[in-house]
């Protein structure tokens, strides 16, 4: 049973992804890019979103193992790869998820200078620690576990569910420099959050039992909104978490800001801060927190009838030890904080003849080769991701992009991008760990973006 249990667990926590879109960022002035980077170049008058249709992305990322590695058909007995899959887990493995839907994206350019660009999307955003020690706790028990303290700290989890309107602006200050903004007001759906947690449980041989279980400096703290009615109950239905996602009672403000700068006729550096904001969580909140320190050496059983409310004892001396209350207390909760930064060199055969098919207006090299690094910080501290790519325009019509990236989850991700400009019509996708594509439950990180526009030069 415990085996079962703890594949669930594992189960659970692999199906709840990081936000990095290394294919998109600074590509072929897709609109979605000013998502990315407010201070990226556009070179079209008008662009409009085909609605529902003009980005939509998914990542999910898991370090440690992968859903292969319990499931591959290999004639292993299942209860070897869970104990292998737990045994070779480190101390700072953990999961990500995130899902975006762009439900509207429109931009219009004001003057020569100036380009406006408005829109509202849906968001999903978890990360999860995964807690090896407690999971070994749960596999093997205390007994072969003797004086190992299990610390709290390493149980973080983070979950929002949200809407968001947004609009932004970007100026050319002048032909080497573009900089731009965008303020973000968020409707947070449904959030969960445990984080901050401190304490340590620890079991030692004991003198009046056979085990002595020590709960040391617990301070525990979950908060969440959107689950529960006002009797504490669960109630959770797909009408009340989507009419939340515009102007609900969870608001919040974030702003972007980000700019391009060319270092000369082919070489250009970029950098971008996103979703540096908070949400502030008052509809159907409840929380909860544990504070104290407990020793516990077993219960002695009366089998005289002279203690029958044993287990009612327990329970009492427990609270008196280790306050637990609970609350419907309104609360924040910091937006993750993503920071892009790029550098693009473009070379080979010039694309300088103007013609009406070039809807970017730009003096397009052939190729480009460039790297990114982006971080995001996460309840566990910042996660990094250090990207090289090549870029192809094939044609006036098509542009390819290859990259390789480097983070947490794999040293062999590549993947790929194209981008099309047919007629007024702008379709882009693009795919991460393509050499994985094939066996995607082996891969630790998957991710794709994909979307329709209009431009109008």
């Amino acid at each position: 049973m415990k085996k079962i249990l703890l594949a669930v667990v594992i189960l659970i926590t692999y199906s709840v992804t990081s936000q990095n879109k290394q294919i998109l960022y600074g590509f072929d002035n897709i609109p979605q890019t000013l998502l990315l980077n407010p201070g990226a170049e556009t070179n079209y008058k008008y662009h409009v979103g085909i609605p529902l249709l003009s980005g939509i992305s998914a990542h999910a990322n898991i370090s440690g193992f992968t859903i292969a590695d319990l499931f591959r058909s290999d004639n292993v007995d299942f209860n070897t790869k869970l104990d292998n899959v737990i045994n070779q887990l480190g101390n700072n493995d953990y999961l990500s998820i995130n899902t975006q839907i762009e439900v509207i994206n429109a931009g219009y350019q004001l003057n020569e200078k100036d380009y406006l660009s408005v829109g509202f999307y849906t968001e999903l955003d978890i990360f999860s620690s995964i807690p090896k020690d407690f999971l070994e706790l749960l596999r093997d028990g205390n007994g072969v576990n003797i004086n190992r303290s299990f610390l709290f700290s390493r149980i973080s989890t983070k979950a929002d569910a949200l809407g968001v309107l947004h609009f932004g602006i970007s100026r050319k200050f002048n032909e080497k420099f573009i900089a731009g903004g965008r303020l973000k007001i968020y409707s947070g759906m449904l959030n969960v959050l445990s984080n901050n947690n401190q304490g340590s449980f620890t079991t030692r041989l004991g003198t009046n039992g056979i085990y002595q279980h020590t709960l040391s400096n617990l301070d525990l703290a979950g908060y969440s909104s959107g689950f529960y009615n006002e009797n504490g109950e669960t109630d959770l239905t797909a009408k009340d978490v989507l009419g939340n996602a515009f102007f609900g009672p969870n608001l919040g403000l974030g702003i972007d800001i980000g700019f391009t700068y060319k270092i000369d006729e082919q070489t250009e550096f970029s950098a971008s801060l996103l979703d540096i904001g908070f949400i502030g969580y008052s509809d159907r909140v409840r929380n909860g927190t544990v504070q104290g320190n407990y020793v516990f050496d077993g219960i002695e059983f009366q089998y005289d009838g002279t203690n029958p409310n044993y287990w009612q004892d327990l329970n009492d001396d427990l609270n008196d030890n280790i306050p637990r209350s609970e609350n419907t207390e309104s609360y924040s909760v910091m937006r993750p904080i993503k920071f892009n930064a790029a550098l693009h060199h473009y070379f080979g055969k010039t694309r300088k003849e103007a013609t009406c098919y070039d809807i970017s207006y730009r003096n397009y090299f052939d190729n480009a080769v460039g790297a990114q690094l982006f971080s995001v910080v996460r309840p566990n501290g910042p996660q990094f991701a250090f990207t090289g790519f090549y870029q192809r325009r094939l044609s006036q019509k098509f542009t390819t992009r290859v990259t390789y990236t480097v983070d947490d989850f794999s040293y062999t991700n590549f993947g790929i991008g194209i981008s099309a400009h047919i007629w007024k019509v702008n379709l882009y996708g693009a795919v991460d760990n393509v050499f994985n594509l094939s066996d995607i439950a082996d891969a630790n990180s998957a991710s794709f973006q994909f979307g329709i526009n209009m431009l109008f030069k």
